[in-house]
C-alpha cells in the first residue's frame, strides 16, 4: 500500500467485517468492503456494500473520513466530494445564495449544544420548492450527500453535517401561504419560525397546537421532521394528528405533493406520516398544512412547590380530575433545576423557600371568571391534602409569561453548568423520577450535577447530566446505564428529540431488530443512494 494512504488500517483490520478489496486507479481511491453499511449507503454488490476511503492528497486528513461524536466513531460513506462544477451549478441556480463564506459555515456546521461539528463547504438557501428539487436532483445524480437544516435548535445533532455534506437551509422559505379561518388551518413554508406563525394565528383567534422553548428560532419544517412534542402535548397531542398535509422533495428531486386541508381523508396509505419524525432522511419537507385550534378566552397558571415526588404525582391526578378538559399543560422540575435558573439566569423564585420539586399547571377555558375560580379551588384542594406546600396563581398574561419562564429557561440555565449530556426518555409516569435518583447513586462522584425536569402529563423526562469537561468514557457509561434502565422499564430512549446522530445507535433499546430492518428497507427504497441526511436515525452496523 502506498505511503500516501490515510492511516485507518488499525481500525479497519481490528474488525472482521472489513476486507481490503482493491485499488481503483481512475479515482485514486481505496475501496474497502464490508457487510451492510449504515443508512443504506454505498452500492449493493451481491448482497454487500462498498465503502470508499479517499487517498491522501495533501488536502484531506483522517478527520475527513472519520468523526468521533459522543461515544461513537463514524466512518465517512462513499459520497462524492464537492467539485468546482458543483459549485458553479449551485451558484448559477442560487445567485448569492450558495454560500461558502467560512464565517457563515462556522455556525451552520455546529449544533446548538456544540456536540457535533461538521465540515461542510457550502450552504444553500433555496427560496422555492422548485429550487429544492433541482438541488436534490443534482446531488442525487452526482452522489453528493445533503443535510437539510432548519433553525438548528435540535439536541441530537440531526440538523448539522457530520462530514462535508451539502447543507440545504430552509430559512428563506418562510412565507405563510394560506390561512383558512373557518377550518382553522394554516399553510406555511418550512422555513417559517414557530414563534412568528404563533403570533400570526393568535392575531386571528387561533393557536398553534404546540409550544417549544426554542420557538424563537426553530422552524416549522424542522418541528415536523422531528415530530417535536413540547409543553402542550397533553392537550393537543402530537403532530401526527395535527399535520393535515405537507409537501416534500424526495432524494431524486421528485416533488411529492401530499398537501391537503381536509380533516378526513381515508384514501390509501397516509404517506405524510413517513415524513413526520423521519428527520430529513426520507425527504425534505418544504411546506405544511397545520391544524390550529381556536384560541381560549382565558389562561390561568399555577406555580406549585411539592415536598416529594409522590406529591407531584398526586398533583397530576388532582389536576386531571378537577380541571378536566381545560388542563393544557403540566410540567415539573426539581430543586437543582430551580437553583440553576436562579443562579445562572438571575430569575427570582416565584415562591419563597426551597422545595424538592416544582409543578407548573396551566388551564385554558372560555369563561375567565369561572376558570380562575376553578384553578383556585384546585390549588386550595392540593394544599389542604398536603400534596403542595406552597404556590402562586397567575391570570394576567404578563405574570403567566413570567412564571412560565422559570420552567422554559431550565435548558438554557443548565448550559451554564459545564459540559451537558442530555437524555429525553419516556416511561411510566410513576417511574419518571426513579431514573434521576438511580443515576445520581451511580454517577454522583463522576459528575457535577444530575437533574430532572419534563412533561409530567405524558411521562417525558429530560434527564440532564453536567460535568466539568467533556468525558467520552462518562458519556458512554451513562448511555449504557440510562438506555438499559429505560429498556428494562419498557420506555422510549427518545420521547420527542428524535435520534439524530447522537442516539441512532441506541434505537435497539426501544425498537426490535425486525422493526429496524424494515426501516432500513424503507430508507433504501426511498433513498437508494443514501444521500438524505446520512449518519442519522438508523444505526451503524460496524
Amino acid at each position: 500500500m502506498g505511503t500516501g494512504c490515510v492511516v485507518m488500517l488499525p481500525l479497519l483490520i481490528s474488525r472482521s467485517l472489513w476486507n481490503l478489496r482493491h485499488r481503483c486507479p481512475s479515482t485514486q481511491r481505496l475501496i474497502c468492503r464490508h457487510l451492510a453499511l449504515p443508512n443504506g449507503g454505498g452500492k449493493f454488490q451481491s448482497g454487500e456494500e462498498t465503502l470508499v476511503l479517499h487517498e491522501e492528497t495533501g488536502k484531506r486528513t483522517a478527520g475527513d473520513i472519520q468523526s468521533n461524536i459522543g461515544a461513537s466513531t463514524i466512518i465517512r460513506l462513499p459520497f462524492a466530494i464537492l467539485e468546482p462544477e458543483d459549485l458553479a451549478f449551485f451558484q448559477q441556480l442560487l445567485p448569492n445564495r450558495a454560500l461558502t463564506d467560512p464565517d457563515v459555515l462556522a455556525s451552520a456546521n455546529v449544533d446548538w449544544l456544540r456536540n457535533v461539528q461538521g465540515r461542510s463547504q457550502i450552504l444553500l438557501k433555496p427560496q422555492t420548492v422548485e429550487e429544492v428539487s433541482l438541488i436534490l436532483r443534482h446531488c442525487h445524480s452526482r452522489g453528493l450527500a445533503i443535510t437539510p437544516q432548519g433553525g438548528n435548535t435540535g439536541l441530537v445533532g440531526g440538523g448539522v453535517p457530520i462530514f462535508d455534506e451539502v447543507i440545504v437551509s430552509m430559512a428563506l422559505m418562510n412565507h405563510i401561504l394560506d390561512f383558512d379561518h373557518w377550518q382553522g388551518v394554516l399553510v406555511c413554508e418550512a422555513g417559517c419560525v414557530l414563534e412568528s406563525v404563533m403570533q400570526y394565528v393568535e392575531e386571528r383567534g387561533h393557536v398553534i397546537p404546540l409550544d417549544l422553548g426554542s420557538k424563537g428560532s426553530c422552524q416549522i419544517g424542522g418541528v415536523v421532521s422531528t415530530n417535536a412534542g413540547g409543553l402542550r402535548f397533553i392537550r393537543y397531542g402530537s403532530l401526527h394528528g395535527n399535520v393535515l398535509g405537507l409537501q416534500a422533495v424526495l432524494a431524486d428531486g421528485q416533488i411529492l405533493d401530499l398537501m391537503t386541508q381536509l380533516r378526513k381523508d381515508n384514501t390509501g396509505y397516509d404517506l405524510k406520516q413517513l415524513m413526520i419524525g423521519s428527520e430529513g432522511t426520507l425527504g425534505v419537507v418544504t411546506s405544511v398544512a397545520l391544524l390550529c385550534p381556536a384560541m381560549p378566552v382565558g389562561v390561568s397558571l399555577a406555580y406549585l412547590g411539592c415536598t416529594g415526588f409522590p406529591g407531584v404525582l398526586a398533583t397530576l391526578c388532582a389536576a386531571r380530575a378537577r380541571l378536566g378538559e381545560t388542563l393544557s399543560a403540566i410540567e415539573f422540575f426539581d430543586r437543582r433545576c430551580a437553583h440553576l435558573v436562579h443562579t445562572h439566569l438571575g430569575l427570582d423564585p416565584p415562591i419563597s423557600g426551597e422545595l424538592p420539586f416544582y409543578v407548573v399547571v396551566e388551564m385554558v377555558g372560555s369563561d375567565s371568571h369561572q376558570d380562575n375560580e376553578r384553578m383556585s379551588a384546585f390549588v386550595e384542594k392540593v394544599v389542604q391534602e398536603g400534596h403542595v406546600a406552597d404556590g402562586t396563581i397567575a391570570t394576567s398574561p404578563g405574570k403567566v409569561k413570567t412564571l412560565w419562564a422559570y420552567r422554559e429557561r431550565v435548558p438554557e440555565a443548565i448550559l451554564h453548568d459545564g459540559h451537558v449530556i442530555k437524555y429525553d426518555i419516556c416511561v411510566s409516569i410513576s417511574k419518571m423520577y426513579d431514573i434521576v435518583t438511580a443515576t445520581r447513586q451511580r454517577f454522583a462522584d463522576r459528575t457535577k450535577n444530575i437533574l430532572g425536569y419534563g412533561h409530567l402529563g405524558d411521562g417525558n423526562l429530560h434527564l440532564n447530566v453536567s460535568s466539568t469537561t467533556h468525558d467520552p468514557k462518562l458519556h458512554s457509561d451513562l448511555d449504557d446505564f440510562v438506555y438499559g434502565w429505560t429498556a428494562k422499564h419498557r420506555g422510549s430512549i427518545s420521547a420527542e428529540h428524535g435520534l439524530g446522530v447522537l442516539k441512532r445507535n441506541a434505537i435497539g433499546y426501544s425498537k426490535s431488530s425486525d422493526a429496524i430492518a424494515l426501516m432500513r428497507r424503507l430508507k433504501h427504497f426511498m433513498d437508494p443512494k443514501g444521500i438524505l441526511n446520512p449518519y442519522k436515525v438508523l444505526p451503524s452496523e460496524l
